[in-house]
């Protein structure tokens, strides 16, 4: 019998499988954090009455319907050619003079040649400035049930 008190071993605590442990999970919050607080700007933007400063006279609406037809500032046109239409944007541009903004309001299933006929048509009588009426999807109820 063996009577005399064993030594006992000291517990040692490994810190090298830890420490990479904690180098994991550093390294993966820091890939995962978003720094969205950081990268917003405050901006006050600036306030107009856009009715007062609109130009309305200066304004050529072309609308271009489902099947080609086209309208120039609720006038019809006779005729799909880039002739006929540019007859109507000179006709229009006399009242709005030559900086007229052209505002091509086309169906969504018009045909694309239809909206290109129209950018002809305002190249020709020398309207450089072309643009696109657009709506909302929320007005348009897009993705409604």
């Amino acid at each position: 019998m063996n009577f005399r008190p064993r030594q006992k071993d000291e517990p040692e605590i490994n810190l090298i499988p830890f420490i990479d442990v904690l180098l994991v999970i550093l390294i993966f919050l820091m890939l995962t954090t978003t720094y969205s607080k950081f990268t917003e700007m405050q901006l006050t933007l600036p306030v107009a009455d856009t009715q007062q400063q609109r130009d309305r006279p200066r304004e050529i609406i072309v609308a271009v319907a489902a099947d080609g037809r086209y309208a120039v500032n609720r006038g019809g046109v006779d005729g799909k050619g880039v002739e006929p239409v540019a007859r109507a944007l000179a006709e229009a541009a006399k009242v709005g003079g030559p900086g007229s903004v052209v505002i091509i309001s086309a169906d969504a299933t018009a045909p694309h040649q239809a909206v290109i006929t129209v950018m002809e048509a305002a190249r020709r009588v020398g309207l450089m400035q072309v643009t696109f009426a657009t709506q909302s999807s929320a007005r348009a109820g897009v993705g409604a049930p």
